[in-house]
């Protein structure tokens, strides 16, 4: 039963963690940081890991557990990946990202910068210690997600 608790009680602190990295988001933005489309797609695992959690303290099924891993490794993921877009190692969607304008006409260009989003996915609105609030949610959420499954393992 020992055991159980220490789960139980290790996926709570993981839900806890994506509510305070939910929480912390929320925070920027009302500071007027508007997230980017990538910045929210990074919210939704987090409220999904925070009513597993809730979800896996009533119950405790061990399974639970392997759902709330996924979920914060999936924000870890996007995490990851939004950062290397605003690196530009690699090019984010079109939808929420800068392109070259290389030898396009000037109608093409008015037309690329009038669909251009309000906040552009590639451009890092703030960083701490040189590592952009995408990337802090990829380490975060990916050490998120190994408490997960020790949560799973003490089940």
């Amino acid at each position: 039963m020992d055991g159980v608790l220490n789960g139980a009680r290790l996926a709570s602190l993981a839900a806890l963690g994506s509510a305070a990295l939910l929480a912390g988001a929320f925070l920027f933005q009302a500071l007027g940081y508007a997230p980017c489309q990538m910045c929210i797609w990074q919210r939704y695992p987090h409220a999904l890991a925070m009513a597993i959690g809730l979800i896996a303290f009533a119950i405790h099924h061990k399974g639970l557990r392997l759902v709330g891993a996924a979920a914060t490794l999936t924000t870890s993921a996007i995490g990851f990946y939004h950062a290397g877009v605003e690196q530009g190692w690699w090019q984010g969607p079109t939808t929420c990202s800068s392109t070259p304008i290389g030898d396009i006409s000037a109608d093409a260009l008015l037309d690329q910068i009038m669909n251009a989003p309000l906040v552009r996915c590639d451009d890092i609105p703030w960083e701490m210690f040189g590592l952009s609030m995408a990337a802090w949610n990829g380490i975060l959420s990916l050490a998120l997600a190994a408490l997960w499954l020790t949560a799973y393992r003490r089940a």
